[in-house]
């Protein structure tokens, strides 16, 4: 299973059952190194996040957001890297959940439905994700588009639509999971938004293609 990071400042590098080294001030002095870090990278996520809230993500900038989190421009540069690193983090929550709801959550998105409705469940999902959030999706991908699919979401996301696909369609599983995908890529889904589509229509033109796949062959 690909696992996605949470926006939550969790350290998992220490282990309470390692006894502590015999410098015991050193110990704590890095400990306390440990919640700083977390602090100041919960302080960035909540101040960007209110900042996309109040003003839109065009007015997010490095040089900004450090003046307004109160932490240094090198600091939120080793947390993040960059401004796509940065929107990826707070995007990271939503997919977290989405991720969480379709490997153990409740039928029909989780485990216990047939794969259609699965995959329809999916669909309507990663939409209304688009729908909510699509200037940070977008603002998210990274530069060279090849590196979209090389992403731990993608792929995530990606072996959820094959294993589903395996059942419905096995002999072009592979092909058709990268084709389903594409369907709701945020550049399309936010310009079929910008030109008129509904978010409904979309869901139900996905659950419409869906069925196509699920009918067997020569039934009209």
């Amino acid at each position: 299973m690909v696992r996605l990071h949470s926006i939550l400042p969790v350290d998992a590098s220490y282990d309470a059952g390692v006894p502590e080294p015999v410098e015991l001030p050193l110990v704590q002095s890095q400990r306390s190194e440990r919640a700083d870090a977390a602090r100041n990278r919960l302080a960035i996520l909540r101040t960007a996040e209110r900042m996309l809230l109040e003003r839109g993500i065009d007015s997010i900038t490095m040089d900004g957001l450090a003046c307004e989190a109160r932490v240094g421009k090198g600091t939120l540069f080793r947390r993040f890297g960059d401004r796509a690193s940065l929107f990826h983090a707070l995007l990271d929550e939503s997919e977290r959940r989405l991720q969480e709801g379709f490997i153990r959550g409740p039928a029909p998105l989780g485990p216990g439905a047939p794969p259609a409705e699965r995959l329809v469940a999916f669909g309507h999902a990663l939409l209304r994700l688009t729908a909510d959030r699509g200037d940070l999706l977008l603002a998210a991908m990274p530069s060279a588009p090849r590196l979209r699919y090389q992403s731990p979401v993608h792929a995530a996301y990606r072996t959820h639509v094959g294993s589903l696909l395996s059942e419905l369609a096995p002999d072009d599983a592979d092909y058709l999971a990268d084709v389903l995908l594409a369907s709701l890529a945020p550049e399309l889904v936010i310009h079929q938004l910008h030109t008129g589509m509904t978010i409904e229509r979309l869901m139900d033109s996905w659950e419409q293609l869906v069925g196509r796949l699920a009918r067997p062959a020569g039934r009209g």
